[in-house]
Parts: C-alpha cells; sequence; structure tokens
C-alpha cells in the first residue's frame, strides 16, 4: 500500500511505473504534471514524508510505507493553503504548468525554515523552472505564504 494524501492506496499495477504516471494514471491525481521526465524541470514535484521529490525520478513501489502528499493534498476543506494563496495574492503563476510542483516545492522550503532568507528561497525553488511568469512574483509569494501561515 501507498498512502497518497492521507490515504492508503492501492499498490501500482505494474512495479516498474514511476511514480508521477502512478498519481496520474492509476490515481487520477492529474495535478502532479510531467514536463522533462528527466528530474530537470520540477513539475512532477511531490512530498515524500513532507521533502520534494521528483516523482518522475522515482518508482512507485518506493513510495511504500511512505507519505506523498500532492497538489490535492495540499490544501482540505475547500479552503486554499496559505501557500496557494500567496501564489494567487502575488500573481506568481501565469499558464500554471510548473505552481503545483512551485507550491510544493515552497511547502517543503517553509517546514525547514519558517523563514527564509532570499537566499534560502532561491535555493528552495532552484529546482523549478518556470517560462513564463518569472521568479520575482513567486519569491514575493514565498515571502507572503510566511505571513499567511502564521
Amino acid at each position: 500500500m501507498i498512502r497518497v494524501n492521507g490515504r492508503e492506496r492501492p499498490d501500482p499495477t505494474n512495479v516498474r511505473i514511476l511514480l508521477s504516471d502512478y498519481l496520474r494514471h492509476e490515481l487520477g491525481l492529474t495535478g502532479t504534471h510531467v514536463g522533462c521526465e528527466h528530474g530537470v524541470c520540477g513539475c512532477c514535484t511531490v512530498l515524500l514524508d513532507g521533502r520534494p521529490v521528483r516523482s518522475c525520478l522515482m518508482l512507485a513501489v518506493q513510495a511504500g510505507r511512505h507519505e506523498v502528499t500532492t497538489i490535492e493534498g495540499l490544501a482540505g476543506e475547500g479552503k486554499l493553503h496559505p501557500i496557494q494563496q500567496a501564489f494567487h495574492e502575488c500573481h506568481a503563476l501565469q499558464c500554471g504548468f510548473c505552481t503545483p510542483g512551485f507550491v510544493l516545492a515552497v511547502a517543503g522550503l517553509l517546514a525547514k525554515h519558517r523563514k527564509p532568507s532570499d537566499l534560502e528561497i532561491d535555493e528552495g525553488i532552484s529546482g523549478n523552472l518556470c517560462r513564463c511568469t518569472g521568479y520575482a512574483s513567486i519569491r514575493r509569494a514565498v515571502r507572503r505564504a510566511t505571513e499567511l501561515s502564521k
């Protein structure tokens, strides 16, 4: 069994399926995007036991006995998570393709640093690529998320 977004899920039907494909195709959690399939762009970022990982670089069976959190599992009760709210308020998204990966990378960053420095923000989002919004608004969103998370 794999625990995804707080629920036990069945084992993958194919032991060689990537975590990103398992989430998207077997569980229908399409918020996990697949961009480069080489771990470079960060679009497939999910949290594994609270730490950001590239789901296109690991097999689903490797997630067994771990907690996987996708963008669908971040917020609850019909409300945006503070990071999602900050991205909205700061216009830190445009096309939205990279946004789930960024939001989860920021969740991992804020779990480690409650009030990250500019350098820590840059390091925390360095593994994610945005092709249309730019990073100034994303940095502002990280700072805003620290205010909303209090």
